[in-house]
């Protein structure tokens, strides 16, 4: 099996090489990004299949890196930021990331995030064998041949992570699924009991299907114990 090739977006030389040198020990083969724009060129002309990313990058900055990568492309991405308010972290989240690792931050910490991410997305790519090609829900269609999904004809751009919650959502219409259910299988992940992280997806998913977010149809609130598909919604 061919390495899984990591795109590494960091100016700090020395983090840059320290995180290359320890992944290639681990088998990972990685490219560098000194700068926004060297990045951007780079994801455009390689194929990779995670990002590291930074946010404060020279000339485009780590956000406009990311909304670059998420119009052609849901490869997972781990922000490693310094900057560690909540607000930056669900900016981050909610503009497309996978994970955010905050600096200072141990190597091992890193490849254990690189691999649930890695991990997870090995285990959609072989679920989706066995999943219709086409779920449908109300006005919503959820095509898993090429990722899109449409509300009467018309496209709707989701992350990577709303497309997995609401794929999970229209697979299993009847089912409730608590904060750590989706966090375990959509994040694959060990939940740690940050509902943050799923907060901040449902919101983004609700604003962006939803014909009033504040009062939504699929993706409803069941209180005390989690989300579920409307019920109206269901079908596929």
């Amino acid at each position: 099996m061919n390495p899984y090739k990591i795109l590494l977006v960091e100016d700090d030389a020395e983090i840059s090489e320290m995180l290359k040198n320890f992944l290639e020990t681990e088998n990972y083969e990685v490219a560098c990004a000194l700068d926004g724009q060297q990045a951007c060129s780079m994801f455009d002309d390689m194929s990779f299949d995670l990002v590291l990313l930074d946010l404060m990058i020279p000339k485009i900055s780590g956000m406009g890196v990311m909304q670059h990568i998420r119009q052609s492309s849901y490869v997972p991405i781990i922000i490693i930021s310094a900057k560690d308010s909540e607000s930056d972290k669900t900016l981050g989240l909610g503009l497309g990331a996978d994970d955010y690792i905050t600096k200072p931050f141990s190597v091992v910490e890193a490849l254990a995030r690189i691999k649930a991410a890695l991990r997870r997305t090995m285990q959609y790519d072989s679920a989706a064998v066995d999943t219709p090609a086409v779920l449908k829900a109300g006005e919503l269609t959820l095509d898993l041949t090429d990722y899109t999904v449409k509300k009467k004809e018309k496209s709707i751009d989701l992350t990577a992570k709303e497309f997995e919650i609401l794929k999970l959502f229209m697979q299993n219409p009847k089912k409730v699924y608590t904060k750590e259910q989706l966090y375990t299988l959509v994040w694959n992940d060990v939940y740690c009991g940050d509902e943050n992280a799923v907060n901040v997806h449902i919101s983004r998913l609700r604003n962006k299907i939803e014909e009033d977010p504040r009062n939504p149809r699929y993706v409803l609130t069941v209180w005390g114990i989690g989300y579920k598909l409307g019920e109206c919604m269901g079908g596929s």
